[in-house]
């Protein structure tokens, strides 16, 4: 049965934990989970799981939520975990009335304590299980602190097992999984306890989240099936490592795996969707540039892959550099971006440049402006508009056009190089004179592209130069540099005075060099 008939309005959530900033593993998940849900028509909820106090941070919460801001995905709910404490508790209890959980009056791991044969690990403290229910409660009624610990079942060879959408048939003997806490013994809920209550309340369908709570999810059947409900459907994702297979980590990879780093240097939220994306999923026909309707329209967990997705990053280098020999303008310098090249993967940066060249100039125009008026030039929509077009083919990144456009922006041009104004196979006075004749042929002529392409070109054959020879040295003039867009284009978006005024700049600056 295809998957969109076997799902009946399904409600998934994403369960993030306000302990660092948004990592790109997570909104991998939160995207995967937003597709799921709108591919089948149900409900995306966003839940902070905000019980662990000591970790959390107001700085993690809003690097959170301006990350997902950034994805422009919206949600259909969102709850707090720390709202929801109540429930997490008379969930608890409902568990310990049935006999099924009880209280631990010693310290985790010490004492008494059974350990399983193979890995040696905790698993309970006999001493603690067996109390009678008598004994449990006078102690607790006389004040001595204790945890809630649940009863997993020892006896009799009882298995847990579920089938996970993605890995299959997953089975553990239920004696090899340690009597786990509910409750701390400051009556907080732990991580296991707060999320099955949420999903179970919150009425969860599926839960998608990373393959590293693969194995907790034994417990979580536990929890649910002790609670009276019947467990979600699981879908565990591939992890998302580096290069060298280690999981990524803001610790060991830094500012790459942050989400926030790739909006800051120029990513388009919709390329950045697809690229994590085709970390550990594929559709049908291996498409790769995908718009968001296409990938809602193309998702299925059946899609997701056992394996883990590399993430084919490199180490970044000083900030404020390139790699093109371009001058970066100091104030983009000073934003402290690295060379995009030189740090991200390159199908993140193709994609990129993929839907860059599909945006409309418009669209363009509006996600570029905010970007050098950031960069500390004050530009007008309109100079952006005319300068997007000429750009939009060879920019992979928002923060390329700093590069790519910085002289259609600056009043003067930034040093270069006097010697790039000699036309291939000629010399100083060939450059003179290209100049000089460039001058007074462009002080009489309309500048609109076929009038300027005419008129230079018979400027050329007057001369008796070929048109490369008569071009190079006034786009050097005017660009400060060889490698710009195209001529005719550029000379109609600088107009006649800033064009004269740096043709007369160049001249001054090869004259005394004759």
């Amino acid at each position: 049965m295809p998957e969109s008939t076997a799902v009946s309005k399904p409600r998934v959530r994403f369960a993030p934990s306000p302990t660092g900033f948004l990592h790109v593993g997570s909104a991998r998940t939160f995207i995967f989970n937003w597709l799921y849900a709108r591919h089948n028509g149900g409900t995306m909820i966003l839940r902070l799981d905000d019980t662990d106090v000591e970790r959390n941070t107001q700085a993690s919460v809003d690097s959170i939520f301006d990350g997902l801001k950034w994805l422009n995905l919206s949600w259909d709910e969102e709850y707090k975990q720390s709202e929801r404490i109540d429930l997490h508790r008379r969930t608890a209890w409902t568990i310990f009335e049935k006999g099924l959980a009880y209280r631990d009056f010693t310290p985790a791991h010490t004492g008494d304590a059974e350990k399983s044969g193979a890995q040696g690990t905790w698993l309970f403290n006999p001493g603690a299980r067996e109390l009678s229910k008598a004994e449990s409660d006078c102690r607790a009624a006389a004040g001595e602190p204790f945890a809630l610990r649940f009863r997993v079942p020892r006896e009799g060879g009882q298995l847990v097992q579920f089938t996970d959408a993605v890995y299959g048939e997953q089975i553990k003997a239920a004696a090899d999984i340690e009597d786990f806490a509910l409750l701390r013994s400051d009556g907080m809920p732990t991580y296991h306890l707060a999320s099955c209550a949420d999903d179970a309340d919150l009425r969860i369908s599926h839960i998608i989240r990373g393959q590293d709570h693969l194995t907790n999810t034994f417990k979580h059947v536990l929890i649910f099936e002790a609670a009276g409900c019947t467990p979600p459907q699981f879908a565990h994702l591939p992890l998302l490592v580096a290069p060298d297979g280690t999981k990524l980590s803001k610790r060991r990879h830094g500012p790459v795996v942050s989400v926030t780093t790739y909006r800051n240097a120029g990513f388009l939220s919709e390329a950045f969707i697809n690229f994590l994306c085709l970390l550990g999923w594929s559709p049908k026909n291996d498409r790769e540039n995908m718009s968001l309707q296409e990938l809602i329209d193309a998702f299925s967990l059946e899609g997701i892959n056992r394996s883990n997705a590399v993430v084919n990053f490199k180490e970044s280098i000083a900030a404020g550099t390139a790699t093109t020999g371009v001058v970066i303008p100091r104030e983009a310098r000073d934003l402290g971006v690295p060379a995009p090249e030189d740090t991200f993967d390159p199908k993140a940066l193709w994609l990129n440049a993929e839907h860059i060249r599909d945006l409309p100039v418009k669209e363009l125009s509006a996600r570029l402006l905010p970007v050098v008026r950031a960069a500390g030039f004050n530009i007008t929509p309109e100079r952006v508009s005319q300068v997007t077009p000429l750009i939009r083919e060879r920019i992979k990144l928002l923060r390329d056009v700093l590069t790519a456009a910085d002289f259609f922006f600056v009043d003067q041009l930034p040093p270069y190089d006097p010697a790039e104004l000699i036309p291939q196979k000629g010399d100083v006075n060939m450059a003179l004179k290209v100049l000089a004749r460039a001058l007074e042929v462009l002080a009489d002529v309309e500048f609109k592209h076929d009038l300027l392409d005419q008129s230079l070109r018979a400027a050329a054959q007057g001369l008796g130069v070929k048109a490369g020879q008569m071009f190079q040295p006034i786009r050097v003039a005017v660009c400060g540099r060889k490698n710009a867009p195209p001529l005719f284009e550029t000379l109609e978006v600088l107009g006649r005075e800033t064009t004269l005024a740096r043709i007369e700049q160049a001249l001054e600056k090869i004259e005394p060099s004759i």
